[in-house]
């Protein structure tokens, strides 16, 4: 379930190839998530209906919900639509693994092409129009941590830093709305001084049942991240390099007038 909501801020990364992002990605955000929603709430109702809640098994819970009830009835029917809730649900989750996968080679290339990663992350393949290095070092990184990392801990991981990120991003908002409240904003928040102090708040409180050694780890991909900002980004920014510049040309022209 958490794999399949966080797979909704991967339509945010993928906005520059939609023909109008201002109007399509807002849309495709909110009417994908009221879905998805609708449908979670909807598998609940019938999950809870087949058999109590404390006897669901929360490792395939529609499945093995399925498998009891066509043992207690004795229905083909039900057991085939063992194999297929199952057959679906791999599907699913290797769906979103790939997005998130597609996305986080586009995030490279973004923060590439804004000076915070070297070039070469950034680096289009001439034929395929992708980045195809990003996403060949995405895919090797990947491939390592999964073959020598638990998959619980992973999921932990996974967990905290999608949570840790929402903070960042509405504080980042209101931040933003504060300092420079005058911006041209092609995608705009409604009512931002109650989404967002709520979007903290929600997400600070999920993170807090999360074992101490997950928040560990989270510290520690913290300062890597820091280490790597002030190490490289922070000096090859075109961002900052932009604003420096318009520092330092009054200056320069009052230097010219005196």
């Amino acid at each position: 379930m958490f794999f399949a909501y966080i797979g909704f801020d991967s339509i945010s990364t993928h906005a520059e190839e939609a023909k109008n992002p201002q109007r399509d990605v807002p849309i495709g955000i909110l009417v994908s998530l009221t879905l998805c929603t609708l449908l979670y709430i909807a598998v609940a109702a019938v999950v809870t209906g087949m058999m109590p809640y404390t006897d669901i098994d929360i490792k395939a819970p529609i499945a093995v919900a399925f498998r009891q009830r066509a043992a207690l009835t004795h229905s083909p029917v039900l057991g085939w639509a063992t194999a297929i809730i199952s057959a679906g649900g791999l599907a699913g989750m290797t769906s979103v693994l790939l997005v998130l996968f597609l996305s986080q080679a586009r995030i490279f290339m973004a923060m590439a092409r804004d000076g915070l990663l070297p070039g070469v992350f950034g680096t289009v393949h001439p034929r395929f129009r992708t980045p195809h290095i990003a996403t060949m070092v995405t895919g090797v990184v990947i491939c390592l941590v999964a073959a020598l990392t638990p998959i619980y801990k992973l999921e932990e991981m996974v967990n905290v830093g999608t949570l840790m990120a929402f903070v960042i991003v509405c504080a980042a908002v209101l931040i933003l709305r504060i300092q420079r409240p005058n911006v041209h904003r092609p995608f705009r928040c409604p009512i931002i001084w109650l989404v967002a102090p709520l979007g903290m708040l929600v997400n600070v409180t999920l993170m807090l049942f999360l074992p101490l050694d997950t928040w560990l780890r989270l510290v520690i991909w913290l300062l890597i991240g820091f280490v790597i900002y002030f190490g490289y980004s922070r000096r090859h920014s075109h961002l900052v390099r932009h604003l420096l510049h318009e520092i330092q040309a009054p200056r320069d022209e009052s230097a010219d007038a005196g």
